[in-house]
């Protein structure tokens, strides 16, 4: 695992030097937007909705919209104003019994692990949090932005899970669940004996996401089969994968060599059988790129896919 941020917890005069890991991660299959027909890659680009120019990241800002129609447009500066906590401390602001937080108020789990000088009082702070049993509630900054979060004592590591904010839960406002039901003795009997006849230690380890598992074996099915195809390069890009770049490159450098070869001969030409067939040149003009107003940036749309790839496919060349 890396680390995404250090710096150390504030326990009362004691200063406890920490690293932060991302405590869970998904298994979820990568799959990306492609074109039926030739396979090609469905991009995503930032369009002004005005003149429909495609905006520059440096040209982007974000954008409030008001009740009656206004836009007020906020830059970077002006979130460099905003009041931050120390950016690296975790506050411990009280410590509160575990069955106190709601936990729908939890969010993203993170493990603390202690730096090498710190094993004492890392120690200390996760024996004081199992003996009272209690959580820590803090106050830190992550990402440049300050949150709530709860520290607890999982196994013999401490977690860090960060809270969300109250006005962020929204209340179960369901009429149906004030009227006036009727359950008899009977009926609650026998839905109390269901309850206890499944009764159980709960193991999530038995459990299986059988949709991700039967998505993998369909794709193994498929590369099995040969069902499969070269990744596709977009003209003027570099191959994707692990020294793919480094391969166009040195077709390239063959290439220039070639044709500079066959220049200084009396009559040579110039022109390979490739870039004949094609009929574009290589130094053809790149595509226009041009500034637009600052809009509000948004973040990528909700089914726009991860451009992480989980397996890179070398184009072989021809």
């Amino acid at each position: 695992m890396r680390a995404i941020w250090k710096g150390a917890v504030a326990f009362g005069l004691v200063n406890v030097p920490v690293r932060l890991y991302a405590a869970t991660g998904e298994h979820e299959v990568t799959l990306h937007q492609v074109h039926r027909e030739d396979g090609g890659r469905i991009r995503y680009r930032k369009v002004c909705s005005i003149d429909g120019e495609t905006v520059e990241y440096s040209e982007i800002a974000k954008g409030y919209e008001t009740e009656d129609g206004e836009l007020v447009v906020l830059t970077d500066e002006d979130f460099q104003q905003l009041p931050l906590a120390t950016e690296r401390e975790i506050e411990v602001l009280e410590f509160v019994p575990a069955e106190q937080v709601d936990p729908i108020l939890l969010a993203k789990t993170y493990y603390l692990e202690p730096d090498k000088t710190a094993a004492k009082p890392y120690a200390l702070l996760r024996g004081a949090l199992e003996q009272a049993d209690r959580m820590a509630v803090v106050k830190v900054a992550l990402r440049q932005r300050e949150t709530m979060a709860v520290l607890r004592v999982r196994d013999n590591v401490i977690c860090l899970q960060t809270l969300l904010w109250p006005d962020e839960v929204r209340e179960a406002d369901f009429p149906i669940l004030d009227a006036d039901v009727t359950v008899r003795p009977q009926e609650l009997a026998m839905a109390s004996s269901l309850v206890e006849s499944l009764a159980a230690d709960f193991d999530p380890s038995q459990y299986e996401d059988r949709y991700a598992a039967a998505l993998e074996q369909m794709i193994e099915a498929k590369v099995s089969s040969g069902s499969t195809r070269p990744v596709p390069v977009p003209a003027g890009e570099e191959a994707e994968g692990a020294g793919g770049g480094e391969v166009v490159d040195l077709l390239a450098a063959l290439q220039r060599s070639v044709e500079k070869a066959r220049g200084s001969r009396p009559g040579g030409d110039t022109a390979t059988p490739a870039a004949k067939s094609t009929g574009k040149a290589d130094d053809e003009a790149p595509a226009k790129k041009t500034k637009a107003r600052a809009k509000d940036a948004d973040a990528k749309p909700a089914d726009e896919p991860d451009e992480t790839k989980p397996r890179k496919t070398r184009r072989k060349a021809s």
